[in-house]
Order: structure tokens, then sequence, then C-alpha cells
């Protein structure tokens, strides 16, 4: 069973750009029932009526406007069709083994219940997994989307062993965080620089 992202609401977004066209569509509609009632037009709309119609199709301003335009439609239907939520890691349902053995009948049967964890989160629980390496000083352990990055410092023990070590426990860790997709992992040991006296 494939488990997939988070989608993010996008209330915001959606909002902000409802008020703005609701807004520009108002004004519009209140200016052309002026005009029906013979009222003047409005300034705005009598100067963007002379530009579009005295302005060549090739003219700076123009090419200008229609690429910005362009340019924010397609940024729209982007984040429209993309899921977000990029810091919100999806994990297994406990039962993706056994999923559908149970049948139909009951209310709930086929409900899947969705989880996630954060990935700063998840950083934090493999770091305090890599703390507990003998060996281990210092570690940072970075979560991304595709690859964790754990980065240590050895203050005593040899490096390999510490490394292996690590990495062994690292490894249990996302197995246990149950992540619907393992991230690759790559683990960097050193030694803490030497102070200057």
């Amino acid at each position: 069973m494939r488990v997939r992202r988070f989608w993010s609401v996008r209330r915001v977004p959606a909002g902000i750009v409802a008020l703005v066209l609701a807004a520009v569509a108002g004004l519009l509609l209140y200016d052309v029932a002026a005009v029906r009632s013979g009222r003047s037009a409005m300034r705005w709309r009598d100067w963007l009526a002379d530009q579009l119609a005295t302005r060549p199709l090739d003219d700076a301003w123009v090419m200008g406007g229609a690429g910005l335009l362009a340019v924010l439609g397609v940024w729209m239907v982007v984040l429209a069709l993309t899921p977000g939520l990029r810091g919100l890691l999806p994990m297994r349902p406990p039962n993706a083994g056994v999923e559908g053995a149970a049948g139909g009948g009951g209310s709930g049967a086929g409900a899947v219940v969705r989880a996630g964890i954060d990935r700063t989160s998840a950083g934090l629980v493999l770091r305090d997994r890599a703390m507990e390496v003998p060996g281990v000083r210092a570690a940072r352990v970075d979560v991304g989307r595709r690859r964790i990055r754990a980065r240590a410092l050895a203050h005593f023990r040899d490096l390999d062993e510490v490394r292996a070590d690590l990495d062994a426990a690292l490894h249990e860790g996302i197995r246990q965080l149950g992540l619907a997709r393992r991230p690759a992992l790559s683990v960097h040991v050193r030694r803490p620089a030497k102070s200057k006296r």
C-alpha cells in the first residue's frame, strides 16, 4: 500500500486570492453600473481602456505584464497540484501488512488512520538515539524528505567502531519511527577540534 503525503489546506492563500478577486470584481461591477446609470467611468478604467487601445502588443509594459500574470498563474497551478506540508513525514499505518484481512462489515471497516511526524521531531528522536552510542560526545541529525544526515563528535573509542555502532543505532531508530518511505542515511563521525591555548 502506497502512503501518500499530507496535503496542505492552504486556507490563508486561498482566502487572500478570493478577497482580492472579489474586491476587483466588485469595483469593476460598481463602475459598470455607474456608467450604465449615466455617470462617467472611474479614471483608472478610462486610463486602462486608453492604454489597451493605444499600446501595441509588443510593447515592453504589455509583455512584462503578460509575463508576470503567466508566472502567477503557473505558480497558483503548481500550488494547487502539489501536496505542501514538506515538514511532515507520513508514517506507515500499523496494520499495513494485514490490511483488508478483516473484510467488510461494520461501520469502521476500511477506515485508515493516517499519522505523520514532523521532521524536526524525528531529528530530535534520532539525535537522542545517537547520544546513547558509547563514545559519542555530541551529535546533530538533519532529517530531510529523502535523506537523513547525521554528524557526530567522538571523544574516545575508534572512529570506525563509533561509526558502525552509530549507523546501526540510527537504522534501528529509523525503523522504529515507522516512516512510510525510509530516507537514506549518511553518517559522519570525527574527533572534536583541539583547543588552542
